[in-house]
């Protein structure tokens, strides 16, 4: 298995790099209906704080999503970022997500050439690798930077992940990362699994992400325990906004850094002007019993959500459902 090398709790990394996935993650709260201000001041409180990627949101097809339902980061339109960044003459790079599946890659990316974005991160789950596979070649070959987001790992046999892994450390990508889609990893399982991800990325030159969700409040601990095992590329939201339970939270994330370049003041002003207007307007994340209950049972939030909004306290009742469907 790969070894830690130079990784401790008091040194850094000066390759690690720091992804904000705020518009992505946490539009998925409010359907992605951010207001201009603050898609423009996170901007420019990511450059301040020394981010290195911002991710804007999800390339989604328009053909099968409705664009009235959603904002317009859920469509990452060119134009629409062009608006907020310029031409970007900054050290921040521009991401977006494209799931298999889910986006018209070959109408919806431009070449990198004629785009904003540096980033294309491939979504997948293990039955989709060989469509995953074409979306990532496209992808490098049109000029971008490209991550493949291994998803629900958690709920793929070992013998099936490695073959996966080899699959898409095979191809173009630049980075392959692991993620806990039901935030039901412990510590100890994210570092095994670390070292299972480093040690077939040597072998094609490939770096390791980690993203996180916070169900068992554990997605800062699993995020910096895949530091320490050598991940290259850390996710976060402002605050842990995302789905249901959230995510590692940025602020934590700069803080623990050993890394001059990161800056924790930008971001706490940014949660002081925006966070706490959008909590006040009844947008709701983050962790709670129902995420936890699904984060134990490596099952889907969407039932947590569900019984969070319908305003359900009955705790129990809730476990025995989960049981039930999930024995």
């Amino acid at each position: 298995m790969a070894q830690i090398t130079n990784a401790n709790l008091v040194s850094y990394s000066p390759s690690l790099k720091v992804l904000d996935c705020t518009l992505r993650d946490g539009g998925l709260v409010n359907s992605f209906h951010f207001s201009d201000d603050f898609v423009r001041d996170l901007y420019k409180t990511c450059i301040a704080s020394g981010i290195d990627y911002m991710e804007f949101g999800y390339k989604a097809d328009r053909d099968i999503f409705d664009e009235s339902e959603f904002g317009k980061w859920k469509f990452c339109k060119d134009d629409d970022i062009r608006a907020i960044v310029g031409d970007n003459d900054t050290s921040l790079k521009i991401s977006v997500m494209a799931d298999v599946g889910r986006t018209n890659y070959e109408r919806d990316i431009l070449d990198k050439s004629d785009s904003p974005i540096d980033l294309i991160r491939v979504a997948t789950y293990i039955n989709s690798i060989p469509t995953a596979i074409e979306m990532i070649e496209d992808a490098k070959n049109k000029g971008y930077e490209v991550s493949c987001n291994l998803m629900a790992v958690s709920k793929v046999n070992s013998e099936d992940l490695i073959n996966g892994l080899n699959e898409i450390a095979r191809s173009s990508t630049d980075y392959i990362y692991i993620v806990d889609s039901f935030g039901c990893f412990y510590p100890e399982q994210v570092a095994r699994l670390t070292d299972q991800y480093v040690e077939i990325g040597d072998k094609f030159n490939k770096k390791i992400g980690m993203h996180a969700h916070n169900n068992q409040q554990l997605a800062f601990a699993n995020t910096i325990t895949a530091l320490m095992h050598n991940a290259k590329i850390l996710d976060s939201t402002v605050s842990g906004m995302g789905r249901g339970a959230g995510n590692c939270f940025t602020e934590s994330l700069l803080s623990f850094l050993r890394n001059p370049k990161y800056k924790l003041f930008p971001m706490l002003n940014f949660v002081e002007k925006h966070i706490v207007k959008l909590k006040a307007e009844g947008n709701q994340w983050g962790y709670d019993i129902p995420y936890l209950l699904t984060g134990i049972l490596n099952a889907h939030p969407s039932s947590a959500i569900k019984f969070i909004k319908d305003n359900r306290t009955d705790y129990s009742r809730y476990y025995h459902e989960l049981l039930d469907n999930t024995l």
